[in-house]
């Protein structure tokens, strides 16, 4: 439980980030404002605000959950590819983005290919959203609280999910990022205290490198149920790709960017952190495996609350816990407010009110904001079911019913010029019946990242087919946003060159 000491260090830092954060969003009344933060933000925020919006407690504890499991080390992955993944979305599809001027993703496939586009992807994102990453937030969250504070496990949701309501839907975007700032920060200094305690708990690294062997290597049995060898050649790529590279809850931050140098080093600046955030959220997970492995029996997402509740002293883990639960709330604030900007800019504006005001905008995403929450606090509770195999894994593979149609939408809108709308449209309807059937017992044997490749090999092929029967006779022309200078500049592929070759050489390494 939490000494005066803890609850004195989490009110305060709590108290600080707030009021910071709620200034900074004092001002905003316009939909740009409100959704975009004024597109004002520097690289050095966007950097951590990405990270911060990337390694809440779904990843602390999802992914300390599947390195105590059975995948190890090789859950690492994920972080390592993103770093290449960043680099890539840097240099090849920030400039896309932002010389199109767009306030989502879903709006950017309307001007390349139609209005149905738009349409089925936001349907998508409303309802990857609030039945996986809102609620699988809300219930990594509550299961933090409820492992180390014995707080019913319902009752620290709805409890995660009233405060960020309150917190969202006052700034908007910016207030988000100023909260991700000092959040960011703080649960990456949390993180490393978390590290080195367990460490010193097993008899520091050597004893750590000898003990666990057999669980710090990356390639992986080619049947192994989570994550083979395999599937880091393909099925790996998709997801990160469609993460990094086109999901709004991740773009909104470079969409927001005020030049095209500001959201392609911010980019970078969270490439780097990816590089080295396996320490902090999968060698913990590791090193609970070896220290409770009879309190893991049950779910080990537990590993990482295992670590605070039995390894950190009393003041740290005030700290510890405010950085969890402040990460928690931003991670769902950033959610919500991408959330919301769907649903007000593709489908409340665009279908139901489209001479709609500004006032009225901001009003509509306040008001979702409150309905997102209270669907996904009822979700949450529910995510703790066993056959769902862990909370990191669960958000992954139900992403697999829309990623690779997405992404597949996007790659040959940007590379492929003659691909018709008929080829964007048929990708991504086809994309959850491939997937389902991949999912029926027959293919139970086979990891959901290479059911995750075949799904996109089946619908790129399908594209390919169409787009050669069917080509565009004249080249799409984009809206260009002439306020901003698109241009690449040698830094920035310098710098993301030397990303690529470090995370390959970490894969060496750990092969």
């Amino acid at each position: 439980m939490l000494n005066g000491l803890d609850i004195f260090v989490f009110v305060i830092f709590f108290l600080v980030v707030v009021s910071i954060s709620l200034f900074k969003g004092r001002r905003e009344k316009t939909g740009e404002d409100y959704f975009l933060a004024g597109r004002g933000l520097s690289w050095w925020i966007i950097g951590i605000s990405l990270i911060a919006a990337n390694i809440s407690t779904e990843q602390f504890v999802g992914m300390n959950g599947g390195a105590a499991g059975n995948v190890g080390l090789a859950i690492a992955s994920y972080d390592w590819v993103a770093a290449i993944t960043l680099a890539i979305v840097a240099v090849f599809f920030i400039p896309k983005l932002l010389r199109s001027g767009i306030y989502t993703m879903p709006e950017y496939l309307e001007h390349r290919y139609n209005a149905t586009a738009r349409l089925l992807m936001s349907i998508y994102m409303m309802i990857i959203y609030v039945v996986v990453t809102i609620s699988a937030v809300l219930y990594s969250g509550g299961l933090t609280i409820h492992t180390i504070f014995n707080v019913n496990l319902t009752t620290s949701v709805w409890i995660i999910g009233i405060i960020a309501m309150i917190y969202t839907t006052y700034g908007g975007l910016k207030s988000v990022a100023w909260a991700d700032l000092f959040q960011g920060l703080a649960l990456i200094l949390g993180g490393f205290i978390v590290l080195f305690a367990a460490l010193n708990a097993v008899g520091g690294w050597e004893s750590f490198v000898s003990t666990n062997q057999d669980k710090l290597r990356m390639a992986l049995p080619s049947d192994h149920p989570e994550l083979p060898w395999t599937a880091l050649m393909l099925g790996i790529w998709i997801p990160n790709l469609y993460y990094w590279g086109f999901n709004q809850y991740i773009t909104q931050r470079t969409l927001a960017a005020k030049s095209l140098r500001d959201g392609q080093f911010g980019v970078l600046k969270a490439a780097f952190i990816q590089l080295i955030l396996p320490l902090i959220i999968v060698v913990p997970g590791i090193i609970a495996a070896q220290l409770y492995s009879a309190e893991l029996s049950a779910t080990s997402d537990a590993a990482f609350p295992l670590l605070i509740k039995n390894l950190i002293a009393p003041g740290i883990r005030g700290f510890i816990f405010a950085a969890i639960a402040g990460a928690v709330i931003s991670s769902l604030a950033s959610m919500l407010n991408s959330a919301s900007t769907i649903f007000t800019m593709d489908l409340f504006k665009r279908h139901f009110k489209k001479d709609a005001t500004e006032k009225q905008l901001v009003s509509s995403g306040r008001i979702m904001t409150v309905v997102f929450v209270l669907l996904g606090c009822l979700i949450a509770p529910k995510l703790g079911d066993p056959r769902l195999k862990g909370i990191f894994h669960f958000i992954q593979d139900f992403q697999g019913y829309v990623s690779p149609g997405i992404l597949a939408s996007f790659l040959f809108g940007f590379f492929i010029k003659k691909t018709p709308d008929s080829a964007a449209v048929t990708g991504m309807i086809l994309n959850v019946p491939v997937y389902g059937i991949l999912h029926l017992k027959y293919f139970s044997h086979i990891a959901f990242l290479n059911k995750m490749a075949i799904t996109f090999v089946i619908i790129i092929t399908v594209m390919g087919v169409i787009t050669w029967l069917r080509p565009l006779k004249k080249e799409v022309v984009m809206p260009v946003n002439t306020t901003i200078d698109t241009t690449t500049a040698l830094s920035v592929k310098i710098v993301s060159g030397i990303i690529i070759v470090a995370a390959l050489i970490l894969y060496a390494i750990f092969w």
